[in-house]
């Protein structure tokens, strides 16, 4: 079935239908993986977007029940060059076709994604929608140009009950704000005893957990439309070592005084190289986020960079100069992406092994 992607700031793209045969509409970002879909689909902080991937063919592998970041996924739609109807791999068990149907999500391959994503490296994230090919254009333009995106994303994939994974080690709350499944993967394989939160969790209501450390997660939207984990963190700080992740990270920095802006096309795929200054070593990284924390609003805080993005100079990371408290801007935990920044949740563990010990 013929689709076409049409964008707010009047482009067209004419292309193929996959997944479920409906209309779409989200902010339009890309991505620069050439693997980890399936990952991608399942990030809760992909809420509200719709991604462009920039390697031309995805689903040459298939979706398997492993790779998944979520139960469900937040993701609006996916647009691609070409779309593998023939998967091969061992693990394999239905197409993305497939999965985009079950799920009912809207695909659209068969696009010249390196035009598109040339635009929107040039004009910057723009919105837009998945409609049939013969639906009016400057309609959906002038309807586009009018549209306001959903605000609080974060409440849409946050979990609403606590839940517990439990483990013999270091107790940690883990404050969801739309939590990858890959973080909880990574605390349980150091044998952390897990408890899951929604977002407005208050700290009175995670101090009576006893927590030996607090982990917050990734998620997705603005980090200002959170003031009720900016309280959260502020009364936390010194009595719980704390490290944060993406959307973590940043709502750490908004609590220590530091302000954060929109970036022109935001940080997405599995090849970013980063800076440690501290270990003065450059890593791969796996990022998704589409705000930075302001550099220079950095200063007139508690807080000292540990990290830069190698491509835009951008803030990657930072530490509290007085409480036990770190974040970074990148993704950890990686699914999908390289693990070479995974010993920071082993620099996690030994913060929490200082404070108890020193307690």
């Amino acid at each position: 079935m013929r689709k076409k992607l049409i964008l707010e700031s009047g482009e067209v793209f004419y292309g193929k239908a996959f997944g479920a045969d409906q209309e779409t509409t989200g902010e339009v970002v890309f991505n620069t993986g050439m693997t980890g879909y399936q990952e991608l689909i399942s990030d809760p902080s992909y809420c509200g977007q719709m991604v462009c991937m920039t390697y031309p063919l995805i689903g040459n592998y298939g979706i398997n029940r492993d790779d998944y970041e979520s139960i469900e996924p937040a993701i609006k739609g996916l647009i691609v060059k070409e779309i593998c109807d023939l998967p091969s791999n061992f693990r394999s068990q239905m197409t993305l076709d497939e999965l985009f149907k079950k799920k009912n999500l809207s695909g659209i391959s068969g696009i010249d994604t390196r035009r598109l994503t040339r635009l929107l490296r040039n004009a910057g994230v723009v919105k837009g929608k998945i409609v049939s090919a013969d639906a009016d254009e400057q309609q959906v333009i002038t309807e586009l140009q009018g549209l306001e995106l959903h605000k609080n994303q974060v409440a849409q994939v946050s979990t609403k009950t606590a839940y517990a994974n439990p483990g013999r080690g270091f107790k940690v709350v883990l404050v969801d704000f739309g939590a990858k499944l890959g973080i909880i993967r990574e605390l349980s394989q150091r044998n952390c005893d897990i408890i899951v939160v929604s977002h407005d969790t208050t700290a009175e209501e995670i101090m009576l957990m006893d927590p030996d450390g607090i982990m917050l997660s990734n998620g997705p939207g603005d980090p200002q439309d959170n003031p009720q984990a900016l309280e959260m963190i502020r009364t936390l700080l010194g009595k719980v070592p704390i490290f944060g992740i993406c959307l973590g990270h940043q709502l750490i920095s908004l609590a220590c005084g530091a302000t954060t802006y929109k970036l022109k096309f935001g940080h997405r795929g599995g090849n970013h190289p980063v800076l440690d200054l501290k270990r003065n070593r450059v890593d791969i990284t796996s990022q998704n986020h589409g705000y930075a924390v302001d550099q220079e609003s950095l200063k007139n805080t508690d807080l000292e960079e540990t990290h830069i993005a190698l491509n835009d100079r951008t803030n990657e990371g930072v530490k509290h100069k007085i409480h036990p408290c770190f974040s970074v801007q990148y993704h950890p935990e990686a699914s999908p992406g390289p693990e070479d920044t995974n010993y920071l949740f082993d620099d996690f563990i030994e913060m929490m092994g200082a404070w108890k010990g020193r307690s």
